[in-house]
C-alpha cells in the first residue's frame, strides 16, 4: 500500500526537476553571481536585502525561461550530442511544447515581476537578454557562425546591466565596462568546454570555435581574449573607482587566467581545455566577490 502511494508521488518530484532542469540552474548560479555586485557597485554599498531579493528572483525567472526556450529550439541537436542526451525534452520527460509554454509564462512573470517590484528598465533588459539569446545566438548564429559564443555572449553578460539598472534606474560607463568584462569573459570560458566536446559539436554540425580551425589557433584565441579581458578588468578599475584591494586582486586573477590559457595553447590537451574552463568559474566568482569586498570596505559598510 506504501509503494502505491509513494509512486504517485515519486513522479510528481521527477517531473518538477525536470521542469527545473530545463531552465539549467547550474548556468543561472554563474549568471547571478555577476548581478549583486553590479548592483553593490551603482550602490555604492549594500542595497537593500529586499531589493536585491526582488532582481535575483525576477532575473532567475528570466534566465531560467530563456534557457528553456533553448532547449526547445535545441531538442534536435540535443539528442545526437552525448553531453545533452539527458535533457527532459530528449528524454521525454516533457513534452516540446509544454516545454515551450513554461518558457513563455516564466518570461512573462519575470517581466511583470521585475517591472512591479523592480523597476521597468530592468524588466526590459532582462526581456531583451532573453530574445537576444533565443533569436540572435540560438536561432540564428549557433548553427551558422563561428563568432556564434562571442556574439551570443552578450546575453550571459545582462545581468550586470540588470543589477545595475535595479539600484540605478540607468546605465552608467563603469555598469557597461563591467558588462564589457563578462562578455569578453564568455569565450574564453566557452571555448575551453567546446574543445573538450568537439566532437559533439562536430557531429551536430555546430561550428563552435575548435569545430572550424585548429587546436593551436582556438588556443591563440583565448588567449588574445584572456589578455583583453585582463586588460578591461584594470580599466573598471580606474573608471568605477575601485581601491587597492580590486586592483591587486583583478591582477592577480588575470594573471592566473593568462597562465593557464597560454598553457593550454602550448598544450592542446583535453585536460588543459578542463582546467581553464573550471578556473575560469572560480575566476569570475573572485573577481565578483572582490568587487564586493572592496565597495563595501571603501563605503565603511
Amino acid at each position: 500500500m506504501t509503494d502505491v502511494l509513494e509512486r504517485p508521488r515519486e513522479r510528481q518530484r521527477a517531473k518538477v526537476a525536470a521542469y527545473v532542469a530545463l531552465t539549467k540552474p547550474r548556468i543561472i548560479e554563474l549568471l547571478l553571481v555577476t548581478t549583486v555586485p553590479a548592483m553593490v557597485v551603482a550602490e555604492k554599498g549594500l542595497p537593500s536585502g529586499w531589493l536585491i531579493l526582488a532582481t535575483l528572483i525576477g532575473g532567475t525567472l528570466s534566465a531560467g525561461g530563456a534557457n528553456a526556450v533553448n532547449m526547445y529550439v535545441d531538442r534536435d541537436i540535443d539528442q545526437i550530442m552525448e553531453r545533452t542526451q539527458g535533457r527532459p525534452i530528449v528524454t521525454g520527460e516533457v513534452s516540446p511544447r509544454a516545454a515551450l509554454t513554461f518558457a513563455i509564462a516564466l518570461e512573462a512573470v519575470a517581466f511583470a515581476w521585475l517591472w512591479g517590484l523592480v523597476n521597468l528598465l530592468s524588466a526590459v533588459l532582462a526581456l531583451a537578454a532573453c530574445l537576444f539569446y533565443v533569436f540572435v545566438y540560438t536561432l540564428w548564429l549557433k548553427r551558422r557562425s563561428v563568432q556564434n559564443i562571442v556574439i551570443g555572449g552578450a546575453a550571459g553578460a545582462a545581468p550586470v546591466l540588470i543589477g545595475w539598472a535595479a539600484v540605478a534606474n540607468e546605465i552608467t560607463l563603469a555598469g557597461v565596462v563591467l558588462f564589457g568584462v563578462v562578455f569578453l569573459w564568455t569565450p574564453p570560458h566557452f571555448w575551453a568546454l567546446a574543445l573538450r566536446y568537439r566532437d559533439d559539436y562536430a557531429a551536430a554540425s555546430v561550428p563552435m570555435l575548435p569545430v572550424v580551425v585548429s587546436i593551436s589557433e582556438t588556443g591563440v584565441r583565448i588567449v588574445r581574449y584572456s589578455v583583453a579581458l585582463w586588460a578591461l578588468t584594470a580599466v573598471f578599475g580606474v573608471v568605477a573607482g575601485m581601491g587597492l584591494v580590486y586592483h591587486v586582486t583583478a591582477a592577480a586573477l588575470g594573471a592566473s587566467f593568462t597562465v593557464l590559457s597560454v598553457r593550454l595553447w602550448r598544450s592542446g590537451t583535453t585536460e588543459g581545455a578542463m582546467r581553464l574552463f573550471s578556473f575560469s568559474i572560480t575566476y569570475l566568482t573572485l573577481l565578483f566577490a572582490v568587487i564586493v569586498l572592496d565597495e563595501l570596505l571603501r563605503s565603511g559598510w
